[in-house]
């Protein structure tokens, strides 16, 4: 089986498929690896890092490939849609979000393509070493608190000096996922207290495992989690209450960090433009959701802007700026599905294993994601 990786086009996108590591790897259980050139270059992989591992290097890691492996996937925005690229019939393996991206899908039903997305990996234990979502998300919060240490006007941690002591930057955390619990870690390292909030009560104690305070709404939340362990959308009036206790607390804050994302969904504003009104001045906001639209009314996403004193941050490529890490984090993740997935070389479409079932979005000019699926019919009716 011929696996291809193609150089990343997306705008600022230094992050690769696969590292020579991940191709070492793959060579060694009988996949034949096709690497463009430069392809790892931004990420700090050379071409003859690829070579040493068994890769062949070519011009064109879409012709001839039987599958081809990305990060950024095909999608409607793109002048030229990298589906067309792949050969009739032949497999993509990437972070795909098909259904914010029908023309893409569309594409791929008239070209048979086999697509697989990578955000779609179950939340299960044997998914765990592919989980994708997770491994970009523990950089996202890492960088995330970073930035906001970048940013604010005083210090993280208390520091006792000559010209008098200085109390440590309160942080407030929205969503205690995998990056929201990797930015609360990151700031506590720091020196920064921290408190946390997530419509989700089970996460109380990873939050308090890590030395950060849980912020516990008097009232209770209904069903805010899925069957995954992901966090889902919640009801008008929960939501209501949600916003309110978020606004109750946001004035008592240095920083305030927001990673809530449903997935499949825009990010649910969780902040509004009123709020950030009450906040004092020379806070800072870091949404990191913005690439999904934002937590907060006032994110522009990719841009910095201030409202009323305070400092909104949007940024859309802080995993672009961990290259060379999450490149081998994802490689990990895309070895590990590829050697599932063909564990000999050679594709087997084995539709009883719950990850290939669940991430499988075409095949044979039929679509296989349920989301997907009902959403191109409401359209192909309406």
């Amino acid at each position: 089986m011929k696996i291809g990786v193609p150089k990343e086009s997306a705008s600022q996108e230094k992050r690769v498929a696969l590292t020579p590591e991940g191709a070492k790897a793959l060579v060694s259980k009988g996949f034949e690896v096709l690497v463009q050139n430069g392809a790892g270059l931004e990420a700090g992989f050379d071409d003859e890092s690829y070579s040493a591992a068994g890769a062949s290097l070519v011009s064109n890691a879409y012709e001839k490939c039987d599958l081809v492996v990305g990060v950024n996937g095909p999608s409607d925005a793109q002048a030229k849609n990298e589906a067309a690229l792949i050969k009739e019939g032949g497999a993509i393996l990437t972070f795909l979000f098909p259904a914010s991206n029908l023309k893409t899908v569309t594409l791929m039903l008239e070209r048979r393509v086999t697509s697989f997305a990578m955000e779609l990996i179950p939340r299960i234990t044997r998914a765990q070493s592919m989980d994708a979502l997770s491994s970009m998300s523990t950089i996202a919060g890492y960088k995330g608190a970073l930035l906001a240490a970048h940013e604010a006007p005083k210090f993280f941690p208390m520091l006792m000096t000559a010209a008098g002591t200085l109390a440590p930057a309160k942080v407030f955390v929205i969503g205690a996922g995998v990056a929201g619990l990797q930015a609360i870690a990151t700031c506590k390292r720091l020196g920064a207290i921290v408190e946390a909030f997530d419509v989700r009560p089970a996460v109380k104690e990873q939050v308090e495992s890590l030395g950060a305070r849980f912020a516990l709404m008097p009232t209770a939340m209904d069903d805010a989690e899925d069957a995954s362990g992901y966090a889902k959308e919640v009801s008008g009036d929960t939501h209501v209450k949600e916003l309110e206790f978020i606004a109750s607390r946001l004035p008592k804050y240095d920083v305030v960090i927001t990673t809530a994302l449903i997935p499949g969904r825009p990010a649910p504003t969780l902040i509004t433009k009123e709020m950030v009104s009450h906040m004092h001045r020379g806070s800072i906001i870091i949404d990191l959701a913005a690439i999904n639209g934002g937590n907060c009314e006032a994110t522009v996403p990719g841009e910095k802007v201030v409202v009323n004193g305070v400092t909104i941050l949007g940024p859309t490529h802080l995993l672009s700026d961990m290259a060379t890490d999450a490149s081998r984090m994802y490689s990990k993740n895309i070895t590990e599905f590829l050697i599932n997935l063909a564990p000999e070389g050679e594709m087997k479409l084995d539709l009883e294993d719950q990850i290939i079932r669940d991430t499988l979005v075409t095949h044979e000019g039929q679509i296989h994601h349920a989301p997907t699926r009902v959403i191109m019919e409401k359209g192909a009716n309406s």
